[in-house]
């Protein structure tokens, strides 16, 4: 038995071959076994006004940004000095004065 590659979009283990193509039953992405996607290639991180963010930048908020399991907020204009970019969902990981370590979404961010 021919192990298939996982879903490049959802990483689903279950994908089936269609003629020469792979689909994935759970979120119907069809690709084809050999092409490169783009999490494969270099990954670029952008900010909510669409320039190129690198590690060590400086980045202010651009949205008050409520602590899960807390009262506090992290307000707009915030200064987050030396970030650190990671793969993930909150792609940045930095630490914030008054509040420690946190991550952040690249898109709630504004390169200074």
């Amino acid at each position: 038995m021919s192990t298939l590659p996982p879903c490049p979009q959802c990483h689903d283990e279950y994908a089936y071959p269609d003629g020469d193509l792979l689909i994935c039953p759970s979120c119907g992405h069809e690709w084809h076994p050999g092409e490169t996607t783009p999490s494969e290639a270099a990954k670029i991180w952008k900010d909510a006004n669409g320039n190129v963010l690198q590690d060590g930048d400086t980045v202010t908020l651009v949205k008050d940004l409520k602590i899960k399991g807390s009262s506090a907020v992290v307000k707009v204009g915030t200064k987050v000095k030396n970030i650190r970019l990671i793969e993930g969902d909150h792609d940045i990981d930095c630490k914030i004065d008054g509040f420690g370590p946190m991550q952040l979404k690249s898109g709630f961010v504004k390169k200074v």
